[in-house]
């Protein structure tokens, strides 16, 4: 045999992996092999394997008889839509992909690779977890990844998808990564598993509902995408990825969709309902104001009272943090609170300008919120958007009351232009709670209370349930027809583009976590 027919079926052996038996193994689970998941992430024929040699150098249980292709992990670069992205995807059919001692060297060096250049670094977890034969250098292998986890984290974008099993101190690493993907019914991830939990607390539950794709993204709010099958999530990932800079020294691709900067939204100007306490959806208005109607939802299933999601104005990235008043009628919560802040601080970090929409009559009452701490999960989201120095526009619809108002950016958080609709009202309670306590002598005097109660009611809602009080003061910059809402935001964006604001030296804030 040739040096260079040597070199060919050594490659060729490598990326079978486990085997044929167990690649129909995956496939029979519906779960894709690793190299067939980066051929999916990466644009055609891209993808440069690096490491594809290495091997375990473990000699206890045996281990030293047993062959390891890459040593259950795929690691290397490519591009996406043209861009450098790093990536590595463990293979479960070796090992199950287990991580040992080289297989995490591996995926440290990717990591170092993508912060050394700038490019963003996509993990495709598929693993049973640390590989017990090789003991402790197994878990060392895992804190050198959360370390370099942490020390990309706001300098490059780092997504996570989990498409198998993912537990332990595995979950570890995507929970720091800025963007977690799973997929719906074959991914799972959980500290200890359903089996240790029956041992310990006698609770009897599946792996799916303790882990599974639709918990994480609608309960515990750990996951922020869940995929239908391997390529629909990857292909998502994709698109997530058309949204973000490739590093913070950069902004995003500016992408022009033809949609005319100076269109109109008719529609708008009837949109908000006469009954302040009747809702409406704000995805429509997020929709109307995105070039083409398009949005990409972060977190859609979680907190659902409060929408985070990526738009294009003008063909620029814009994120978007905005009351749902389909939901809890847009209060502010604990989970609405912690969902907003995270996703402020990854546009802040990567230089994505942030729009604010506001319809938010308080944060929610209630003993559980205030004994699970909504004043240490509100002040969160309060940091978060004084800390954020990108470009911040505010645009009030109609409720925008007491300390939510505050918490939604208004201008003492930091926002650097502040719009609002006439339908907008501004002030510390609606009128009718506000009426009860200002006027509450002059009602329980009247001779009819009920109609003296009316009367001050509306007494209140003409002098401060409006926009105009604000906009005396100089809180609100512009009271504007709805139908401009486009052109006035991509006008505000664009003055935007040239803001400069830097924070007093520091080593680092000490966010209310």
């Amino acid at each position: 045999m040739s040096k260079l027919e040597e070199l060919r079926t050594q490659k060729a052996a490598i990326a079978l992996g486990g085997g044929a038996a167990r690649i129909e193994a995956q496939h029979a689970q519906n779960k894709l092999t690793a190299r067939e998941r980066l051929d999916i992430l990466f644009d055609a024929g891209s993808f440069v394997e690096i490491d594809a040699f290495v091997s375990h150098r473990c000699h206890n249980f045996d281990m030293a008889d047993k062959r390891a292709p890459g040593d259950g992990v795929v690691s290397g670069y490519g591009t996406v839509d043209g861009r450098l992205v790093y990536a590595y995807a463990q293979d479960f059919t070796v090992f199950g992909g287990a991580l040992g001692e080289y297989h995490a060297e591996k995926i440290v060096k990717v990591q170092n690779m993508a912060l050394k250049m700038g490019a963003p670094i996509v993990g495709l977890n598929d693993s049973g977890g640390a590989r017990i034969q090789e003991g402790v250098n197994s878990l060392s292998g895992f804190g050198k990844i959360f370390y370099n986890n942490t020390v990309s984290s706001g300098v490059i974008p780092q997504i996570s998808v989990i498409m198998g099993p993912c537990a332990g101190g595995a979950v570890y690493s995507p929970a720091i990564t800025d963007f977690i993907f799973m997929v719906d019914k074959t991914s799972q991830m959980f500290i200890t598993g359903p089996q240790v939990i029956k041992t310990v607390t006698g609770e009897d539950i599946s792996a799916e509902k303790l882990g599974g794709a639709v918990t994480h993204n609608t309960v515990s709010g750990v996951a922020h995408f869940m995929g239908e099958n391997d390529e629909k999530t990857l292909l998502a990932v994709r698109e997530l990825l058309s949204y973000l800079p490739s590093n913070n020294l950069e902004t995003a691709p500016v992408l022009m969709a033809g949609d005319d900067p100076g269109r109109l939204i008719p529609e708008f100007n009837d949109v908000i309902p006469e009954n302040p306490n009747k809702p409406y959806d704000m995805y429509g208005i997020i929709r109307g104001l995105a070039d083409e109607g398009k949005l990409y939802d972060v977190a859609p299933q979680y907190a659902k009272n409060i929408i985070t999601c990526f738009i294009r104005l003008n063909g620029a990235t814009v994120g978007v943090t905005a009351n749902q008043p389909k939901f809890a009628s847009g209060c502010l919560d604990i989970n609405a609170s912690d969902k907003a802040a995270r996703f402020i601080r990854r546009c802040d970090a990567f230089n994505i300008p942030l729009l604010t929409l506001v319809d938010v009559p308080g944060f929610l009452p209630g003993v559980d919120q205030e004994t699970g701490g909504i004043i240490r999960h509100g002040a969160k989201m309060l940091y978060a958007f004084c800390e954020a120095t990108v470009p911040k526009v505010t645009m009030v619809l109609r409720k925008a009351y007491g300390g939510a108002y505050i918490g939604m950016c208004n201008k003492e958080l930091g926002a650097d232009l502040v719009l609002a609709w006439p339908t907008a009202q501004i002030a510390v309670m609606g009128a009718e709670g506000a009426a009860n306590i200002v006027f509450r002598n002059e009602i329980k005097a009247a001779e009819d209370p009920i109609a003296k109660r009316q009367e001050k009611v509306a007494e209140y809602e003409e002098k401060f349930n409006n926009p105009y009080r604000a906009a005396e003061m100089g809180y609100v910059e512009d009271v504007i027809e709805p139908a401009s809402s486009r052109q006035r935001l991509i006008s505000a964006f664009d003055m935007l583009e040239s803001k400069r604001q830097s924070l007093p030296a520091k080593k680092h804030g000490n966010i209310p976590l």
